[in-house]
Parts: structure tokens; sequence; C-alpha cells
């Protein structure tokens, strides 16, 4: 009998001691959180008013493209780059939620592919063709990239580039292709806004299965996969050379007009980060979000909340990054170990974002990288 009781000690002991780890500890399995609340949050005060926005801007983009196209002065020319700037920043906001109408028509392959091609671009002008921009072969020569190398990559100044607009030899065929670059962004993204305001958004609600199909899961990944593969390696590590070994400052995002590069990438970073926290589109409110979906689940990790390790991750990593040169391509040239302690701090957030959350979140990874964690 003794030996029963004390075999019914040891157990109890070995199940209390295995509970007991510093990891992530609870996972969500069958939860009550009410996704079907958070989801409806995410669709109406964040995504659908993030589209909205970005429709707005995207609009006054084109309608400034027309403008300078018709008139190419360096007038036309400032507030076509100030509209581009806007719009570029905007696109930060939505570039997470390729998900639904804009993982169907690989919205941000054809927005944000850099670096452009422009000598693809240039040998289409030259050559008096008409760009087919729905060509995926095409995504390297339109959108954003291909706007950066338009407005400032063209000729060496303004005076050069306003002039190849309007006396220049192929002035007819870069204003063709300008205005073609400038117009499908606007459709683009017109479609997908029209998509989310129609059935999609009470699709994506309804979808509360806890299944790699279900749009909680599908959205994690899709937000996890911007956050590593978009943010730490496009606009960080790649130019960086962290995984080429050496620096590919080619490979910076807004190249043409480098002192714009930190602010993309600062925009994006926030942006990240207030969707985890599930901050409204206007800053307004907070909803329910992953944060408090990991706060719900009590998941710790290492003694301390698992949100709170991922938001001081994310501070870290903006204070480090706030110590960037405005201008990545000369940081990158002159100063890369700030750039490599930049993509350090953000790759920390990765592990515990992919690994951590969807481990306390039940959710599986759904992509493949070839980097590592």
């Amino acid at each position: 009998m003794k030996k029963l009781i004390l075999l019914f000690i040891s157990l109890s002991l070995f199940v209390v001691s295995c509970s007991d780890d510093d990891s992530s500890s609870t996972t969500a399995g069958d939860d009550a959180f009410d996704r079907k609340e958070m989801l409806t949050h995410w669709a109406d005060h964040i995504i659908v008013p993030a589209y909205t926005n970005f429709v707005a801007s995207s609009t006054a983009l084109d309608a400034s493209t027309q403008t300078f196209i018709e008139t190419p002065n360096e007038a036309n020319l400032v507030q076509l780059r100030e509209d581009y700037q806007k719009a570029y920043l905007d696109f930060q906001t939505i570039s997470i939620f390729e998900i639904g109408p804009a993982e169907t028509i690989g919205f941000r392959g054809f927005v944000n592919t850099y670096p452009t091609n422009a000598i693809a671009i240039t040998k289409l002008i030259e050559n008096y063709e008409t760009p087919n921009l729905e060509l995926p072969s095409s995504r390297a020569a339109q959108g954003f990239p291909a706007l950066d190398y338009f407005l400032y990559g063209v000729a060496d100044n303004d005076n050069s580039i306003i002039e190849t607009y309007s006396t220049g030899n192929f002035a007819n065929g870069y204003k063709t292709y300008l205005g073609l670059v400038s117009k499908r962004i606007k459709d683009l993204s017109t479609l997908i806004l029209n998509d989310w305001n129609n059935e999609y958004r009470d699709n994506f609600v309804a979808n509360t299965s806890s299944s790699s199909t279900g749009s909680v899961d599908m959205l994690a990944n899709d937000f996890i996969i911007h956050f590593e593969k978009f943010i730490r390696s496009g606009k960080v590590g790649i130019p960086a050379g962290v995984f080429s070994g050496n620096v590919e400052p080619q490979t910076i995002e807004s190249y043409y007009q480098p002192s714009f590069s930190k602010s993309l990438l600062e925009k994006s970073l926030n942006s990240s980060k207030n969707f985890f926290k599930g901050l409204s589109f206007d800053q307004s409110t907070t909803g329910l979000s992953f944060e408090s979906y990991l706060d719900y689940l009590n998941s710790i990790k290492e003694g301390e909340d698992l949100s709170t390790l991922i938001l001081n991750q994310y501070e870290d990593s903006a204070s480090k990054i706030g110590l960037l040169n405005d201008n990545l391509l000369q940081e990158v040239e002159n100063n890369n170990s700030k750039m490599l302690t930049a993509y350090d701090s953000m790759q920390a957030n990765v592990i515990l974002l992919k690994i951590d959350m969807l481990q306390a979140l039940s959710i599986s990874v759904d992509y493949v990288d070839t980097d590592g964690d």
C-alpha cells in the first residue's frame, strides 16, 4: 500500500514539474476566445479602413500622374512625388493583408517587387512596345519601385527628368508607361476594396474555424510571413547581406530616392505592431487582437507574458531602426553593422511570433523558409 502511495505522489510531482515549463504554456485548443469578434474588429476597424485610405491615396496619385503627363513641369513633378510618397507609405499599412482578393491577384507582388527592372522598362520604351502589366513576369517592371525609377531615376537631375517627359526622344513612351503603372495600382487596390465591401468581408468574419483554412490561422501566417520576409528580410536583411554574405545596396527599397527608405521601413514596422495590438486604423480604439488572445490564454515565456515580450521586442526594433541613417543605401555602404543590429532585433521577434505565438494559438506554419529561425 505504501508503495502505491509513493508511486501516486511521484506521478503527481512529475505532472506538476512538466506543467511548470518556462516556455509558452497555454495553447488555444478548444478555448472560448471570441474569434468572430476579433475578425470583425480586424475587418471593420483595421483592414477595410486601411484599404479605403489606400484607394484614396492611389487615386490622388493617379490624378497627379495624369496632370504631370499632360504638363511635365517642376510644380507638377513636385506634387506627383508628394502623392507618390504618401501612397507608398499608405501601402505599408495594407501590405500585411495578402489574404482573400489580394492573395488571389498577387497584389503585393505586382505593387512592390523591388529592385525594379529598369533595363526591361527602358527597353520596352525604346522599342516602342506597350507593357503588359498583367503578366507575372512584369512584376519587377511596375508598382511603386517602377514609379521610384520614373520619378527619380530616369535622369540625373530634376530638369533632365522633366525633359525626359517633355522633349526627350522617347517622351511619349515614358509618359504612357508611367500612366499605366499609376493606373494599375489604383485599379488593383479598388478591386480589392470592392471585394471586401461586398461578400468577402462577411465570409472572412464568419470563417472562425480553428484550422489551416480558418481566417485567424490564415491571417496569422500572413502577418508573420510579412514581418519575417517583407520587413526583416526584404527591407533590411537582404540589402545588409545577411543571406548572401555581401552587402547588396542595389536591393534597397526606394533605391532611386534612398532618403525615403527608412520612412518606409518605420511605417511598415509600426503597422505590424499596431495590428498585433489590435489598434484601429484611425488609432481611436483597440479591439481583440493577437495580444489579447495571448493574454486570454495566459501565455507565458520565461516568467513573462508572451504578449509583453513581443511588444517589447517591437520597441527594441524600432529603437534600433531609429538609429539608422534616413538613407539606408548609405547605411549599407558605410555603416552596415547598424543594419545587422536592426536585423538581429527583428529576428528575435520572428522567434517569438512564429514559434511561441503560433504554438500558443495552436496554429501551424503554412509557409516554408530557407534561412532558419
